[in-house]
């Protein structure tokens, strides 16, 4: 199936629709941005899949998912600084032919995440 992910706001327990998540191709330090996107109203990329299992290499990638920016956006009143900001997540593709579900739960002072399937 190839990469996909899906964001929950465990906060007010919906769906973390309209937050911006930023993917990128790492190679140790070196992170190029592959694609912006901001999420839809059920917490997934508009245009469906991030990659495809035609498109999808193996390697090493990041999604970085603006936690700070989404929640001030709900109206959620953050300290400054904020405790997360940005939340950035870095994982390995073994198999480009397998699918990599990568999912966020996320709150203004946690998150959690996996490989989903």
């Amino acid at each position: 199936m190839g990469l996909s992910t899906h964001v929950l706001d465990t906060m007010h327990g919906s769906p973390a629709a309209g937050m911006a998540v930023s993917l990128y191709t790492t190679a140790g330090e070196q992170a190029v941005l592959v694609k912006s996107f901001t999420l839809n109203q059920d917490g997934r990329n508009p245009d469906g899949l991030l990659y495809d299992n035609a498109n999808l290499k193996t390697g090493t990638y990041r999604l970085v998912f603006d936690v700070s920016g989404y929640f001030k956006s709900r109206g959620v009143s953050l300290p400054e600084p904020n405790f997360l900001n940005k939340v950035s997540l870095d994982f390995g593709v073994a198999d480009a032919s397998a699918h990599y579900h990568v999912p966020l739960l996320v709150s203004p002072w946690s998150y959690s995440t996996y490989r989903g399937s």
